[in-house]
């Protein structure tokens, strides 16, 4: 049996959270949705996990998203890595570009994670 997929979802809001893990949970209720709310324990959790998808907040206390996204892509090489954000600034978006991570403007809706998700099958 294949070891299911396991997604982590990093963001400071609890809200933020459980939608992406329902929306995720829907798409594929065999997968593992794991969370963190700070940039830093997303690196902790990232080790252990090794998890398949990373979906990052880039406005968080503490080490923002962009940070942790550039520290996870040593961390987990495998792992595809998405911005999630209502800082839709472009400088956000050309440095997701430079780190060839991808890039979602919240509000989070099931559209926007199934477009996440799909990356995965990409």
């Amino acid at each position: 049996m294949p070891t299911p997929t396991t997604v982590l979802v990093v963001d400071d809001s609890r809200v933020s959270r459980l939608m992406a893990r329902q929306y995720i949970l829907a798409a594929h209720p065999d997968w593992i949705v794991e969370e963190a709310n700070t940039g830093e324990e997303a690196l902790q959790r990232a080790e252990a996990l090794a998890p398949a998808l990373v979906i990052l907040d880039v406005n968080m206390p503490g080490m923002g998203g962009v940070a942790a996204a550039e520290q996870l892509r040593v961390i987990c090489p495998q792992a595809r890595i998405t911005l999630l954000t209502a800082n839709v600034q472009s400088a956000i978006r050309n440095r997701a570009q430079e780190l060839g991570i991808g890039f979602a403007e919240k509000p989070i809706t099931e559209e926007r994670i199934a477009k996440v998700l799909a990356t995965l099958d990409a």
